[in-house]
């Protein structure tokens, strides 16, 4: 069987959604597919240094907003209006890419409108059930009931973590039963396991997520590093951006391609960073430490660095009390019982039935 036409399609919410598309399409292409990636903003950078000889389509992300004084829940919230429209935009764009570029497959990491009855589509989500802050927990149960119906209109839905109970994503996709067509697939990381690397660091903090939080963060790590007396590597998350200054001891990037980062995080004994799912994929995959500091107000991350820090994965503080030496006052570790790394290949053969090499 000759191979297919794909297109990949991550959401721009972050980078986490064009990371974990990064082995989906290593894997497509060593089973011998064409592959192009429709994609905007920082996503798309980081795709174009993974694949720079791929094709790639500029489609218009979300490009939601946050704000230093709303929750992030309420400012998505207010959004869901522009957020129905660019579902309405990219469905009628998809139909337009599948024309002109002769698609056969279609793979779309959460964004909602990218499902077209004369291809076969598949959407990859970690989060079936949304999360909803304390006092809104009774509209769960109808978010989900309305993203599953979204998830329905495509044929497949590959969600990224183990079946069982050492999981990752805990109710986010174990809560309810999954929908008909989906089906869990392993956590997918861009990173290698099987890779050694000296130990130079005490530290690795990532800072990453939408502004203003990030720069919220980054001020309090610097603040914090000012007293601290370990050697630490530190990434802003900031592609060409200038960094402030600090005391010897303390390297500094604007942003480091994924290589660098794996070299970064697997020379250093501990990490600092956000509890976005897809660095906690990455983290996992290379059996690393962490300390899970969650975006204020982003109740997927809060969440998700609670229920890890309960199975004794990773530790968890807010944002606004935590120390650069938490880590060292208790005994977590990522050293798991987690086998292989997912069934991402098994899943591919059956969307593309014949090419088993």
């Amino acid at each position: 069987m000759t191979g297919k036409k794909i297109l990949i399609a991550p959401l721009d919410w972050g980078l986490g959604h064009a990371t974990r598309c990064i082995p989906v399409v290593q894997e497509l292409l060593r089973k011998g597919h064409e592959v192009m990636i429709a994609a905007d903003g920082n996503g798309e950078h980081i795709l174009r240094e993974a694949f720079p000889e791929l094709q790639f389509i500029y489609l218009k992300g979300y490009h939601l907003s946050y704000s230093k004084y709303i929750p992030a829940w309420l400012k998505i919230l207010l959004q869901l209006p522009k957020i129905f429209s660019a579902m309405r935009r990219e469905h009628s764009e998809l139909k337009k890419i599948i024309e002109e570029h002769d698609i056969d497959i279609v793979i779309s990491d959460n964004r909602f409108g990218l499902w077209n009855k004369k291809v076969k589509t598949v959407y990859i989500t970690h989060q079936v059930m949304i999360k909803c802050p304390v006092g809104l927990k009774f509209f769960e149960p109808l978010l989900h009931a309305l993203h599953t119906r979204t998830i329905r209109k495509f044929n497949h839905c590959w969600v990224p973590d183990y079946a069982d109970e050492n999981n990752l994503s805990g109710d986010l996709s174990h809560k309810y039963k999954l929908p008909t067509n989906a089906e869990f697939i392993g956590p997918l990381s861009r990173f290698d396991s099987d890779k050694n690397q000296v130990i130079e660091n005490d530290l690795c903090i990532i800072l990453s997520g939408p502004e203003p939080a990030r720069s919220a963060f980054e001020k309090k790590i610097f603040d914090l590093l000012k007293s601290y007396t370990g050697k630490c590597i530190v990434i802003l998350g900031r592609p060409g951006h200038k960094h402030p200054q600090v005391k010897s001891g303390t390297k500094i990037f604007s942003h480091l391609k994924s290589d660098e980062l794996e070299k970064a995080i697997l020379s250093s004994r501990f990490v600092i960073c956000r509890s976005g799912y897809s660095g906690i994929m990455d983290l996992v995959a290379l059996k690393k430490n962490a300390l899970l500091i969650p975006t204020p107000g982003q109740t997927e991350q809060e969440y998700l660095g609670k229920y890890l820090s309960s199975k004794k994965i990773f530790q968890y503080r807010e944002q606004k009390n935590f120390t650069l030496l938490d880590h060292a006052s208790e005994s977590f570790s990522v050293e798991r019982k987690f086998g292989d790394r997912g069934r991402l290949k098994e899943a591919i053969n059956k969307i593309i039935p014949g090419k088993n090499q």
